[in-house]
């Protein structure tokens, strides 16, 4: 971290720079350093590549360096100031999350330059960190150039703006980071919608007026007629027209979500046909590459927070021949915003719906078990995700400590070391796959005429067909199928 001699710190000066130089080293954080490493498996990545072609840039401001060069414009990404506080545990359970912190503001396009902790019993219910803390971030601010302060935790407005009125800067919190993340990685006009519903819910009690917006709009009577019949009174504040439109907005947007259920369940209802497995895990913890080396899929593979959050559905095959699709979902964060959680609860669902669950660890992290704990945090509240058989897929295994490894696998779930980079592992994984997905146990043998190809098709895709001969009546099928497709093939036998 750069020496800053006119920055204030408390009294344990080498423990506070300690703790800032380990947090802004970036070693542990869930975004690793250097190039994301890819393999052929994940595909051309268009996606990626357009993604880094087009990336945002925050405060564009026309700043003159000197008045007289009009034309020179100073073009800046926001720079920002990190704020942690910890009351119970470590510090370096404190550093771990402030390092997480670090990588979501990297992943929302901003310059991490300084951050600090703080440990106190609770937060300070004025400004969160207390008036003399405040002092001391506000110079920091001040002496390292930041624009905006970003806080690990979530604010109540008026923290926010007591800090604000402090610093002097923009103050934004943890839920509004991971909110602004999910606004840029959105592309489907579902998860468009989800995200712009969570930023409402969000916004609605943080509105804030001034001056005029505080004024009185006319109300039904105008030009100082007096108050007569179908009078609607003195009228609404700017902010109250605000929060009515807000309202307004949010139900348009619950209409649009549920009015794209039903296409959202006949695309499930035709995939329940197949066995199902998805996808689930902590942010970055390697989901898509996972989902690429079982199915080669090619979805987007990138070293941030948030990389993928339309959920994506591909299809494979076990080493046995019996074809089931994969689904990949959104990565979940510790304290993972309930607007956000309660936005796509139609996405989440599709884990209720997996006959398998691939809980995706990322193995080489500081505190693998804090991640899994979020995780579970979050399908608690998905009705039914209790039920679904689950596994954890220790990813990254290549380069986690053995020490970890030990750790995870004296749990009392079924564990399997992978990793997504160099394969290791992936064909145990498909063979494990293969065993703990469910078999079809309808045994049929019957004579299905050559008009019904399309059941003897389907017989190959969604059954384990024994024998197959071709007859005069038509074909001897001998196969192990559901119970709704042995239905429809007795329907249609000769002879039956």
């Amino acid at each position: 971290m750069p020496e800053h001699d006119n920055a204030p710190r408390n009294s344990q000066d080498d423990s506070a720079d300690g703790i800032i130089d380990r947090v802004l080293s970036r070693a542990g954080t869930v975004v690793s350093e250097g190039v994301t490493s890819r393999t052929d498996y994940d595909g051309d990545q268009f996606d990626r590549d357009d993604r880094a072609a087009l990336r945002r840039v925050d405060n564009l401001s026309t700043e003159l360096e000197d008045v007289t060069e009009v034309e020179y414009r100073q073009l800046r990404l926001e720079k920002v100031v990190l704020v942690g506080q910890f009351a119970r545990g470590t510090a370096q359970d404190a550093e771990i999350s402030l390092r997480e912190l670090a990588a979501l503001a990297e992943t929302a396009g901003s310059q991490v330059l300084d951050g600090v902790l703080q440990r106190r019993p609770h937060p300070d219910p004025a400004t969160y960190i207390g008036k003399g803390k405040a002092i001391e971030v506000k110079e920091i601010v001040a002496a390292v150039g930041a624009d905006t302060v970003v806080v690990n935790d979530d604010l109540a407005p008026s923290q926010r703006r007591a800090l604000e009125d402090v610093v002097k800067v923009k103050v934004i919190d943890r839920t509004a980071l991971i909110l602004d993340i999910f606004a840029q990685h959105a592309k489907s006009k579902e998860g468009k919608a989800q995200v712009e519903l969570a930023q409402l819910e969000y916004l609605l009690p943080r509105l804030r007026g001034w001056g005029d917006s505080m004024s009185r709009q006319a109300g039904g009577q105008v030009g100082g007629a007096a108050a007569g019949m179908g009078s609607r009174g003195p009228g609404e504040t700017k902010i109250e027209l605000d929060r009515r439109r807000i309202h307004t907005r949010m139900a348009q947007l619950r209409r649009q979500i549920k009015g794209m259920e039903p296409a959202r369940n006949v695309r499930r209802d035709r995939r329940l046909a197949l066995p199902n497995v998805a996808i689930v895990g902590y942010t970055n913890a390697g989901k898509s590459s996972i989902l690429n080396r079982v199915t080669g899929a090619g979805v987007l593979v990138e070293n941030a927070l948030f990389a993928t959050l339309d959920p994506t559905v591909r299809r494979s095959s076990t080493p046995d021949g019996r074809t089931f699709t994969v689904s990949d979902t959104v990565g979940f964060v510790r304290n993972l915003p309930h607007q956000l959680v309660a936005a796509f609860a139609s996405t989440l669902e599709e884990v209720a719906f997996a006959d398998l669950m691939l809980h995706v660890v990322d193995a080489s992290h500081p505190d693998p078990e804090a991640q899994i704990a979020a995780v579970r945090e979050v399908l608690a509240d998905v009705p039914g995700a209790d039920k679904v058989n689950e596994v954890l897929v220790l990813n990254k295994a290549d380069v986690a400590d053995e020490e970890t490894l030990m750790r995870l696998r004296a749990r009392r779930e079924t564990t399997i070391e992978v990793s997504a980079l160099t394969g290791e592992g992936i064909d145990g994984l498909l063979d494990l796959i293969a065993r703990e997905l469910p078999r079809p146990d309808v045994r049929v043998d019957l004579v299905i005429p050559y008009t019904r190809g399309d059941l003897v098709n389907e017989a190959h895709l969604y059954g384990e067909v024994h024998s197959e001969h071709h007859e005069a009546e038509g074909t001897r099928l001998v196969a192990l199928v559901d119970e709704p497709l042995a239905g429809r093939l007795r329907d249609a036998s000769v002879g039956e």
